[in-house]
């Protein structure tokens, strides 16, 4: 089958449409390593480097807290996610058993609950159980959601049931097929699944800053969320170019982990995305 090859034209398309979303990060990384006065008085132009941003925000603001907070929460709560997901969505794919549709159902119903629904019952449940101001309140609520489930038993499903017949003619117990079998052939899906799932949980907002009003267990988008006030108040006298580069230091910094996981799966979180499109 012959294909297409893209021609100049598509290339400089694409060339313009690379720089259009490049050049906002290229302009935060290198406005922060401009004095603050010129990210004001000269913004499109770069400027002699300097660390400056980077030593006050540091000093200013509690980045390596929410730095810390943040890792831990998405170790667990990934773990979580990428481990007990995977699993329901191989049950629903391939595991027969009475009323699994009106659950697979329910479960996908609540795809269509917005997060904003659903914020005061669960504070009023951590509330109860005492976990409000706690690891557990920002761990366990959202660790294994919906749409994981979806894409893990749609990625599941198209496995050939006689290569899972074959792991069991073998031997293996069930879960040994799951893991020597089935992981093996998912790899693509669990590796986009895990990009998507850090993406998540490194950006989630708004669930951290209602379950956690405490600077000790603030994740890094709450601190972030809360910079210009920590700036202005740590610092008499503080101007809006001095609050504007501590605001870019933290924020090229922030982006950092999300750009070296994208980077070191972007192969096979790809494959994942496309691998339901085409039928082989």
């Amino acid at each position: 089958m012959n294909q297409t090859r893209p021609g100049p034209v598509q290339y400089a398309l694409l060339a313009l449409l690379a720089a259009a979303f490049l050049y906002p990060i290229w302009w935060a990384v290198s406005s922060s390593l401009k004095p603050a006065a010129d990210i004001i008085t000269d913004p499109l132009s770069p400027g002699p480097v300097t660390l400056d941003n980077y030593r006050a925000m540091f000093a200013d603001v509690p980045i390596g807290t929410g730095f810390a907070n943040t890792a831990l929460v998405l170790a667990v709560k990934g773990a979580m996610t990428m481990f007990f997901c995977p699993l329901a969505g191989y049950a629903f794919a391939k595991y027969a058993f009475p009323g699994k549709n009106l659950l697979f159902g329910i479960v996908l119903l609540t795809l269509m609950l917005p997060t904003l629904v659903l914020i005061i019952p669960l504070l009023l449940e951590m509330s109860a159980l005492g976990w409000v101001n706690t690891y557990q309140a920002l761990i366990l609520p959202g660790s294994i959601d919906a749409f994981s489930i979806f894409w893990m038993r749609q990625t599941i499903a198209a496995i050939p049931d006689e290569l899972i017949d074959a792991g069991r003619v073998d031997g293996a117990s069930e879960f040994g097929v799951f893991a020597r079998v089935v992981l093996p052939v998912i790899r693509p899906g669990l590796a986009a699944l895990a990009v998507l799932t850090t993406m998540n949980i490194y950006n989630d907002f708004v669930w951290p800053v209602v379950a956690v009003n405490d600077t000790s267990h603030q994740t890094l988008q709450v601190v972030l969320s809360t910079l210009a006030q920590n700036v202005t108040g740590n610092r008499i006298g503080a101007d809006f170019a001095t609050v504007w580069g501590e605001l870019l230091a933290a924020g090229s910094i922030a982006m950092l982990p999300l750009l070296v996981i994208f980077v070191l799966l972007q192969r096979h979180f790809i494959n994942g995305i496309l691998a339901g499109s085409v039928k082989g």
